[in-house]
Parts: C-alpha cells; sequence; structure tokens
C-alpha cells in the first residue's frame, strides 16, 4: 500500500506539506517562522532542541499546539562561528562532539566518528527534552538529514520513532544525497514521503530562488509531498550566524519567508489543485 492508499486518498490526489526547518536556531529563525505560520502558508515546523533558542519556540509551540510541529534531531553544526552541541553532558557521548565540545560540521566526520550508542543517547535526550517541556510534536525529521550518514544512525532514527509513537521522515531524495540505499533500508511499514524538494543553489545564485518554488508547485506530481525551507530574516542576527555560507545563510533564509508570505503564492495550491497535509495526519494513520 503506497503512502496516498495509506491516507485514503486516490491515486491521483497531490497532497503537500509545507514545512519550515531550523526553528530554535536563533531567534531571527524563530521570529520568521512565527510570521511564515500566522501569515503564509506554512503549515509544519520542527525544533532544534541543543540550540541557544530553543526555549522560545517551544513556548511557542506548547501555547499553540494546533501548529504541526516536530522534533528537529540534531547531530551536526554547520556554521563557522556559530556552535552548540550535545543536550547531554560531553563525557556521556563523546565521540559526537570536535575539541571543543561542539557537534561536527560534516555529516561525513559524524559518520566517521559517532559511535551508535552515543547516538541513540542523544537523539533520546533531545526527545525527552522536548516531551518534558510539555510539547506534543507529530514528527520527528533530522537536521542535515545526519540519521541518514550511517546506516546504524537509520536504523536508531527509525526505533525511536516506533518507540515514541511518531512518524518519521524517510524519503528516498534525502537518503540519496547523504549517501544511504533507500532500497537497503526502508521496509514495507515505513511511511514514505514520495518526494522532497529543497531550494537549489543553481537558482539563488542566478537570483531565481522563488522560480523554483513556483516551478515546483506547479509541477508537483500526485503523492506525498514535502517542501523544506529555512525561513529567517536577513538581518545582523543570522548574518553572524551563516557568515561564509551563502548556501541557506540570511539572504536565502528571507527569500523562504517572502515567498511563502505571500497571498499570490498561497492561491498557485488551489490553481494547482494541492491539498496541505500535516504530520499530525500522517501520525494518525497509527493512533
Amino acid at each position: 500500500m503506497n503512502s496516498l492508499q495509506k491516507l485514503g486518498y486516490d491515486s491521483d490526489a497531490k497532497l503537500l506539506i509545507i514545512h519550515a526547518d531550523d526553528a530554535g536556531l536563533s531567534h531571527s529563525e524563530n521570529r520568521a517562522t512565527i510570521y511564515a505560520l500566522k501569515n503564509g502558508f506554512v503549515n509544519s515546523y520542527s525544533i532544534m532542541v541543543p540550540c541557544p533558542w530553543f526555549y522560545e519556540m517551544a513556548l511557542f509551540a506548547k501555547e499553540n499546539p494546533q501548529i504541526d510541529n516536530g522534533v528537529h534531531l540534531t547531530l551536526t553544526c554547520e556554521w563557522e562561528n556559530y556552535k552548540f552541541g550535545p543536550v547531554l553532558p560531553i563525557t556521556e557521548v563523546p565521540s559526537l562532539v570536535d575539541e571543543n565540545g561542539h557537534f561536527f560540521k560534516k555529516r561525513e566526520e559524524l559518520r566517521i566518528k559517532a559511535k551508535p550508542e552515543h547516538v541513540e543517547k542523544e537523539l533520546r535526550a533531545q526527545i525527552d527534552k522536548a516531551l518534558n517541556f510539555g510539547l506534543q510534536p507529530t514528527h520527528l525529521d533530522s537536521h542535515m538529514y545526519s540519521v541518514g550518514s550511517n546506516k546504524k544512525f537509520f536504523k536508531i532514527y527509525k526505533k525511536l520513532g516506533k518507540e515514541y509513537g511518531l512518524p518519521v521522515l524517510v524519503n528516498p531524495q534525502l537518503m540519496e544525497m547523504v549517501g544511504i540505499d533507500a532500497e537497503l533500508c526502508v521496509e514495507e511499514d515505513d511511511f514514505i514521503v514520495d518526494q522532497t524538494y529543497v531550494g537549489n543553489y543553481n537558482y539563488f545564485e542566478k537570483g531565481k530562488l522563488s522560480d523554483f518554488y513556483t516551478e515546483t508547485i506547479e509541477g508537483l506530481s500526485a503523492g506525498v509531498n514535502l517542501i523544506l525551507i529555512h525561513p529567517a530574516f536577513d538581518d545582523d542576527e543570522m548574518k553572524g550566524v551563516t557568515v561564509n555560507h551563502p548556501n541557506f545563510g540570511s539572504a536565502w533564509r528571507q527569500i523562504d519567508i517572502d515567498y511563502f508570505t505571500k497571498v499570490e503564492n498561497r492561491l498557485k495550491l488551489k490553481e494547482n489543485n494541492i491539498k496541505l497535509i500535516t504530520w499530525a495526519d500522517i501520525k494518525n494513520l497509527s493512533s
């Protein structure tokens, strides 16, 4: 049974989640995410529990449980001058950090150096911290899809989803991006997101990132689709966080929030017969 059938839709249905990653990363990210959720057509987000601005976004999630939100499981920190590490004491998960106690910048470092038992311990701690705060997450996903950097980590990721009763983001394109074989790692009972779309750097470089999103919406195929965005304001805080990192940098993130809060872009969903769904809809399949 495919994902559309599991959700009770016909084979020609075009379903879409518009999801904001990286809530909790910074104050700018939080402000923009909240604005997009309240004033745009973003309908889902996930929170980075280890980040300094987790508390602010967690308060919003707690006060707005009707809005779809997940735990953005975090094992890497890609920024040059902005650093964070595990929620657990470093002595409990020493293989997850560099010489300064921060998460590794690259998935490859994580894949080589991290011990699976430390990965599981830290991911479990991040979920528990969210739950203990009073959050009601609808799903689990992963920052930089780092859970896919190693087949053992991916197995842990899916195991935690089952244990906590939360769907996890399983998608062939993301798996291919991080270098694991979907055919070897996907099981029959996994809920599969058929297609995931993330902004293309070539479009951004040419000043046409908005065109990428329009082409994605207008060309959306039948199935369960996901557009991953990273809304933030192009302000001094976000410029500092993303220094020397134009890919998903502050200017990119400003485009994300601008595009997904414009009424004319929201109308494109209706024009193309697209129905918005949430992770809560997927979670309800197993409840």
